[in-house]
């Protein structure tokens, strides 16, 4: 079992938050100046923080140059075309910082839970997917892949909270009501993707999620770790191994 992190207080998180969204300022300033191009891929369970994620890293950016990507239910149009087709639509222009809140990825995991994809749209998925990846780091994108891991019990007070909550309403679907009962299905897919999409190129990125406010700074620093910037503090961005590692082997996920 992981340690439990207790997490920083809220007045040293608010504090280390501020510090690292100046570097993710920096890292912005540098981005436009160069026409870099960075896609940021966030996936997770339901409940997984992927929302405050992102809202922790593009509070205070350019919103001209950053764009947060989540696309709903593909049309019946979308559905007869290239898969990736939808998404290559919304890859970063230069310049530009793109977040994906959750990805084509969803064809490795609740698509076929739910069974909204066939096992052989499933295949061609996973076949073409690495291909697909590398031909966008050889252009010149840069690409980060995260997947926010949480424990069944702690999905299980998350989303009871959502029911509670009056601000948190619209996030509750019907696809929520099914991720407890579908856990094990969903542990088996996930792991069926890391293992086959996690690449020398493009590799996983595991974050422990049960704490918040401790995946979400430990998240930043490896992202601004990762990515060259001019007058980089790379004091602050020394992130908890325990938290946040480079996917190797299930045993390190939960169950």
């Amino acid at each position: 079992m992981p340690k439990i992190k207790l997490g920083p207080s809220p007045s040293n998180y608010d504090g280390e938050l501020r510090l690292l969204q100046i570097e993710l300022v920096k890292l912005q300033k540098s981005l436009i100046a160069n026409g870099d191009q960075i896609l940021i891929i966030l996936e997770g369970r339901d409940t997984a923080g992927k929302d405050g994620t992102i809202k922790a890293i593009t509070e205070h950016l350019s919103p001209r140059e950053t764009r947060v990507v989540a696309l709903g239910k593909p049309s019946d149009v979308e559905n007869e075309q290239w898969y990736f087709q939808r998404y290559i639509e919304q890859l970063p222009k230069k310049g530009e910082i793109v977040l994906f809140n959750r990805s084509w990825y969803n064809r490795a995991g609740v698509e076929m839970v739910m069974q909204f994809c066939t096992k052989a749209r499933y295949a061609t998925f996973m076949a073409a997917v690495n291909p697909m990846e590398l031909i966008l780091i050889d252009s010149g994108i840069t690409v980060l892949k995260y997947y926010l891991d949480i424990s069944k019990s702690e999905q299980k007070l998350r989303l009871e909270s959502r029911k509670e909550d009056p601000l948190k309403q619209w996030k509750i679907s019907p696809i929520d009501q099914q991720a407890q009962k579908k856990w094990a299905a969903y542990s088996t897919y996930r792991n069926a993707m890391l293992l086959k999409t996690s690449t020398v190129e493009s590799p996983w990125t595991i974050v422990r999620a049960n704490n918040k406010k401790q995946a979400r700074l430990n998240l930043i620093r490896n992202l601004l770790l990762r990515v060259d910037y001019a007058d980089k503090n790379k004091r602050l961005l020394r992130a908890d191994s325990e938290i946040v590692f480079t996917f190797d082997q299930l045993g390190s996920l939960e169950k």
